[in-house]
């Protein structure tokens, strides 16, 4: 029941019955059975299943969820069973005939274990095990592998200690999939009981006539590898199914797991401390990549923060009333800006710029914007490629597809570059432009007198200067990074870092400007929930006793510093960008994207989320740092191979390459 592919399988619908109830009415058909047992473990998740077998008339065991081989035999053992026959719960097309064939052949050859499954000949979902239970028992006994246990009986058919024989079907049919373990494979079987409805207990030779016949109708799950479920993680299964019912598969773009490495990332967290991540099934990996997109400066799981938090979970998230940390947040947000006056918060870096956007707009009384940099998934900002399919390319969203941004957009949003200012001056004497809305810095540093001229331009021109400081702020001074130029905005957006990986986002300006919110109307029920501002009145005092802002610039100037001396090494060309903190490389040759994908698999195996990128935390002490280094310098040594032609990364990599950028999933 509890499959993290297919939640609750075995108690799917299939010709009117659930599948358990078809799959035990067609094996209770076996001649050469004594008795059926269920076992299943002490999941409470379970119970359901176990009341509709029971009810069945069919004896059920409980064991272990994840040692199944010790399940296997204590239920055999309570069965006073000599010979065990190993059929799986999610398989409803086994057909007694073939288990029959198994067990007879087990019985004629004399051996320890026979099935049809060392050859692969059969449909898949046929799979038949036969096996003595002194020989589960010496397995049991003999192997301690995690992998064995989980799957049984690996350790019979593989170790070499077993006499063993195998049935084999004189013709290949083992591309044909009637097993279910994903969505794709109910639809296919609910098909072909609906073929040959109200029967249940056609042959499996009439399926594979009838997948000759008519191919459309297992079409859905052909392209699904065998045992799939075996070789993937639990974080895996998950993303499969993730991308069956959310479109793209999560939330954010940064965190799809195409974006690190196909296939092969664990995708899902359990847990988190320091710079630990945990996966579903408990294997523990050092974060040397995003560190949660940049929200977590402090680390994961921040004591101080958490404890925070709890209290205010203890003592009531909502009400009626409204939470005094709001004002407390905006209050000592307005000490560290002077310039400020006035503050509202959200929850997210997209709806903090929407109320920026919407604020600066009414303020200007015009409606056209000049953008520079990345600011969130509002129709406001992805108009910018409404006329121009590549407006947004300099501005990490290359190719955007803006489907569902009204038309009518078309015009008001306007691009320029980073550090071209007769750029910005060509569109505020061309256009009605009401607002400038840009980051401070991203992947480099502003050039003399660039933000000082923006500055000067606006106010000539009374056009509202917004400095979207989501990603920026905290990282390199206790406030907006615009501090550390001396260049004042009328409005600034603060995110990410703000509340140390809980919600919360702030929008802060002068008070002639944030007034005009009172003229429009923004407003949302969870803006006013009590944990983010809580998180970042503590994140905020513990900012300031620490001065995270210098540690995690020095630690990333150590990071970049080790990625060129590391490169450097083996002969490697690599390009830095971004700011110390939020440090990015890239390889300067035409597979950069490969090798890429490479660092990402191998330094997964080593124990380390880790692409080619490092958002700096307090978390990453000198000893991470150093063991991170000594595993990355055997991946450089690797493409250095490629690079001078020992190697192909192609004949390295264990799965597809990761993406660039957007891109539609299927």
């Amino acid at each position: 029941m509890g499959s993290t592919r297919l939640p609750g399988k075995v108690l799917r619908d299939l010709s009117g019955h659930p599948l358990i109830e078809v799959l035990l009415t067609r094996l209770a058909r076996a001649t050469r059975v004594d008795e059926i047992v269920l076992a299943t473990s002490t999941d409470p998740r379970n119970d359901p299943l176990v009341d509709c077998v029971t009810a069945l008339g069919y004896s059920c065991f409980r064991g272990s969820e994840t040692d199944v081989l010790s399940r296997y035999l204590l239920a055999a053992e309570g069965a006073g069973a000599d010979t065990v026959i190993r059929i799986t719960g999610d398989c409803p097309l086994v057909d007694p005939a073939v288990v029959d064939l198994v067990v007879e052949a087990f019985l004629r050859e004399g051996v320890e274990y026979c099935s049809n499954v060392a050859t692969r000949s059969f449909p898949d979902g046929l799979d038949t095990e036969v096996f003595s239970l002194a020989a589960l028992r010496r397995s049991a006994e003999e192997t301690d592998a995690d992998f064995d246990h989980e799957h049984v009986t690996p350790y019979l058919r593989t170790s070499g200690r077993f006499t063993t024989a195998e049935v084999v079907n004189p013709v290949d049919c083992s591309n044909l999939r009637l097993t279910v373990d994903e969505t794709a494979d109910l639809r296919v079987m609910q098909s072909v009981f609906a073929h040959f409805a109200p029967d249940i207990h056609f042959g499996w030779e009439r399926v594979v006539a009838l997948a000759e016949a008519d191919p459309a109708m297992f079409a859905a799950n052909a392209n699904i590898p065998r045992n799939e479920g075996s070789q993937l993680t639990n974080g895996q299964k998950l993303w499969k199914r993730a991308k069956e019912i959310i479109p793209g598969g999560n939330m954010l773009l940064s965190k799809r797991s195409e974006m690190f490495l196909p296939d092969q990332w664990p995708s899902y967290f359990s847990r988190t401390k320091g710079c630990s991540v945990w996966d579903l099934d408990g294997t523990e990996y050092r974060d040397m990549s995003l560190m949660g997109v940049g929200t977590n400066t402090l680390g994961y799981s921040h004591p101080e923060v958490d404890a925070a938090v709890m209290t205010t979970v203890q003592a009531g998230n909502m009400s009626t009333l409204n939470c005094p940390e709001e004002v407390a947040l905006a209050e000592k947000l307005i000490e560290l800006h002077p310039w400020a006056e006035m503050v509202r918060l959200a929850r997210s870096g997209g709806e903090a710029n929407a109320i920026a956007v919407r604020i600066a707009r009414a303020a200007s009384g015009r409606d056209e914007i000049a953008i520079c940099g990345y600011h969130g998934w509002h129709d406001w900002y992805l108009a910018t490629n409404l006329g121009n399919e590549r407006g947004l390319d300099g501005h990490l969203l290359p190719g955007l597809d803006p489907n569902g941004v009204p038309r009518a957009l078309l015009g008001t949003v306007h691009p320029f570059e980073y550090n071209n200012l007769e750029q910005l001056k060509a569109l505020v004497d061309q256009h009605p432009i009401g607002v400038i809305k840009m980051e401070v810095s991203r992947n480099a540093g502003p050039a003399p007198g660039f933000l000082e001229a923006i500055r000067a331009l606006a106010t000539e021109k009374g056009i509202v200067l917004v400095f979207d400081e989501c990603t920026s702020g905290f990282r390199e001074t206790y406030g907006g990074l615009h501090l550390k130029y001396g260049v004042e905005p009328d409005v600034a957006i603060f995110g990410k870092a703000l509340g140390n990986g809980y919600g919360i986002t702030a929008v802060i300006g002068r008070r002639e400007v944030m007034d005009a919110a009172q003229t429009s109307f923004i407003s949302s029920t969870f803006w006013t929930e009590r944990i983010g501002p809580s998180a970042a009145v503590k994140t905020l005092e513990v900012m300031a006793r620490v001065q995270s802002w210098d540690a995690i610039t020095a630690i990333g100037h150590k990071v970049r510093a080790g990625w060129q001396a590391t490169a450097d090494a083996h002969g490697l060309e690599i390009g830095i960008a971004g700011l110390p903190s939020l440090s990015t490389y890239a390889f300067k040759a035409k597979t950069a994207l490969e090798y890429k994908t490479l660092v990402t698999q191998e330094m997964l195996a080593k124990g380390w989320l880790a692409s080619t990128n490092c958002y700096a935390s307090m978390a990453h002490t000198d000893d991470v740092i150093a063991d991170y280094f000594a595993d990355l310098d055997g991946v450089f040594a690797l493409i250095a191979e490629c690079e001078h032609g020992d190697r192909k990364v192609a004949d390295l990599l264990k799965g597809p390459v990761c993406h660039a950028g957007f891109k539609r999933l299927n």
